[in-house]
């Protein structure tokens, strides 16, 4: 069974938060606001946090500039993970992804099938690696963020977390490039 091994030094790492939104501002963007709460409360550090429209090319500039930034090491979207038109979170980053983290949408999705049962299908929500940058795309629901934060990234933002976590590999996530 996982848990938290006391014995290890907790280890900050650099988050950025996007919002993606057509409605959302800085005075409404409760989703945003949940994960910056809940990243500060674990010991890490939000180094940068933005809002953008539901646009393909302002979502990926926006993620390809976190991507190249060394203090960026994952980056969590809100939002444009569903199924009407204006729900390009998908499109805008699965391109920029060398991996998928295949296991996070299944985790997602059975977590999240315990918040608001088979209304879970209607999210996309999808995770992968960039240039060594984790990308975490969840939906835009304040409960969804609730789900994937404290159901799965919690714990493996947590370099204490056992059996493994993300943070333990992040030294290693660039092997084998220069072949």
């Amino acid at each position: 069974m996982s848990r938290i091994d006391e014995t290890i030094a907790f280890v900050p790492i650099g988050i950025a938060v996007l919002t993606v939104s057509d409605t959302r501002s800085e005075a409404n963007d409760t989703s945003g606001d949940t994960l910056a709460a809940r990243i500060a409360a674990a010991g890490h550090r939000l180094v940068a946090r933005a809002i953008v429209k539901d646009d393909i090319k302002v979502i990926r500039a926006q993620v390809k500039a976190w991507i190249a930034d060394k203090g960026v090491d994952a980056i969590i979207t809100t939002g444009g993970t569903g199924l009407t038109g204006r729900d390009v979170t998908v499109e805008a980053l699965k391109p920029l992804f060398e991996k998928e983290i295949d296991g996070f949408s299944a985790v997602f999705h059975a977590i999240s099938f315990q918040t608001i049962g088979t209304s879970t299908l209607q999210s996309r929500a999808c995770a992968g690696l960039a240039s060594g940058t984790y990308i975490f795309c969840l939906p835009g629901s304040t409960g969804a963020v609730k789900d994937g934060w404290d159901g799965i990234l919690k714990t493996q933002l947590d370099i204490r977390h056992r059996p493994c976590n993300f943070v333990e590999i992040m030294p290693r996530l660039l092997e084998g490039r220069d072949r």
